[in-house]
């Protein structure tokens, strides 16, 4: 066990205990079974109370018709076993309606972590997102050199352990990325093709981020790593000129409708082999920029709400800044295209929350570090096994047996809630 990582604000204890004993870890300890008396209470992490999405709740219907004829299919009583989680995500075929968020370039993602992250998804059947500044800062090694980059590495790392059908790598490039030409270099590396040849690779067009909307990527380098990324990077003195380390500035790009239009095409022109994702801050303009995304030929659009984000970014931000989830999936609304969601992730009723308002699949960010921090070989695997366990036990409860079936119906919303009027809440 490696406890290097802290997640304040987080419920790291518990992503941690799931990341040891798997889906046991869904239930109350068995020390006290036969002697506890169980009922509703507080959670064992609340979270900040204006978190919409926490307080809506999953509520099952009396009268089950799917129930029946998932009965009348099988010749038996259906359980929550009998719930298929199968899903594809943006133009990948997944186990579950599962993926591994992008840690981009911060130091949290090491070697060793990121490249067990990789493993570990790959071994799930779920896709993995590579986070963007990985080659300006690290640097970018052909397949051939003893040196590999961490960005190579975490595609070797997936690749490697990958079985034949399902999941599939994202790699997100932003501003300073496209001037490294980062996607016509792993468009080309043979490290990529098994990916390639398979289908199972997209770029992902990096508009913004959860934790630090509408400003680019922001890291503490030490003075001499900021100079060998001059040339890329602004730097700010924020921590005074007699610190060794400096603030290193990524740019967040500049987008218009028409922007974010041609470079979706662009992205379909130039790489005709991968699928096109495109990941959005949550902005209050989030609905218009989704649906621009996917008119252009998007495969997904990735939300990430304001309570998301796993790197380094100004604590004004991370509580005052961008629409929460909840908000950002409630402009959105149900779509037939691919939306994805991520924003404090780790268990499946906020899971199946999202998913019924319309998300396809949710994304792990910090609980997938800490579970691969907890656990270098399994941790990842065992919190994606309580994932599991909770979302068929959820998605059975409402009468339902594809995770894709469920809709806001199988919700109660806050008294203040408007859903659009494509769709409503259950009382």
């Amino acid at each position: 066990m490696n406890t290097a990582l802290v997640a304040h604000g987080f419920p790291e204890e518990q992503v941690r205990s799931r990341a040891r004993h798997g889906a046991a870890a869904v239930f109350p300890a068995q020390s006290g079974y036969g002697s506890g008396l169980l009922g509703a209470g507080p959670a064992p992490c609340t979270p900040d109370a204006d978190d919409e999405l926490e307080r809506i709740r999953i509520v099952p219907p009396v009268f089950m018709p799917e129930r029946l004829k998932k009965l009348i299919d099988l010749g038996r009583e259906p359980l929550y076993s009998d719930v298929d989680l199968e899903t594809v995500i943006g133009g990948f075929t997944s186990r579950m309606p599962l993926y591994v968020s992008a840690f981009g370039s911060t130091q949290v993602a090491s070697h060793d972590l990121g490249e067990a992250a990789g493993r570990q998804a790959a071994q799930l059947g779920v896709p993995l997102v590579i986070g963007e500044n990985v080659v300006p800062v690290n640097g970018y090694r052909s397949a051939d050199d003893a040196g590999v980059s961490p960005l190579l590495g975490r595609i070797a790392a997936y690749a490697e352990a990958a079985g034949a059908e399902y999941g599939g790598v994202a790699v997100q490039q932003s501003t300073e990325d496209a001037d490294a030409e980062v996607w016509n270099l792993i468009y080309s590396d043979p490290v990529s093709e098994p990916l390639l040849a398979t289908g199972r690779l997209a770029f992902e067009l990096k508009v913004g981020q959860g934790a630090k909307p509408g400003l680019g990527g922001l890291t503490v380098l030490d003075r001499d790593t900021a100079g060998r990324v001059a040339e890329q990077y602004a730097t700010d003195e924020v921590f005074g000129a007699d610190s060794d380390r400096v603030l290193r500035v990524s740019s967040p790009g500049t987008f218009t409708e028409e922007i974010l239009r041609q470079q979706v095409r662009l992205m379909r022109n130039n790489f005709p082999r991968v699928k096109v994702w495109v990941k959005l801050h949550p902005g209050r303009d989030v609905a218009e920029a989704a649906a621009t995304a996917w008119a252009a030929g998007a495969d997904a659009v990735t939300v990430d709400g304001a309570e998301g984000g796993t790197a380094w970014a100004p604590t004004g931000f991370l509580s005052h800044v961008g629409l929460p989830l909840a908000d950002c999936l409630r402009r959105v609304g149900r779509k037939d295209s691919c939306l994805l969601a991520s924003g404090r992730m780790w268990e499946g009723t906020r899971a199946v929350k999202a998913l019924a308002l319309g998300a396809r699949a949710v994304g792990l960010g910090r609980a997938a570090l800490l579970a691969v921090d907890e656990d270098r070989e399994a941790g990842l695997r065992r919190l994606a096994e309580a994932f599991a366990l909770e979302v068929r036990m959820l998605t059975s409860a409402v009468g339902k047996y594809h995770v894709n079936a469920l809709d806001p119906q199988d919700l109660l919303f806050p008294a203040a809630w408007r859903m659009p009027s494509s769709a409503s809440g259950a009382a």
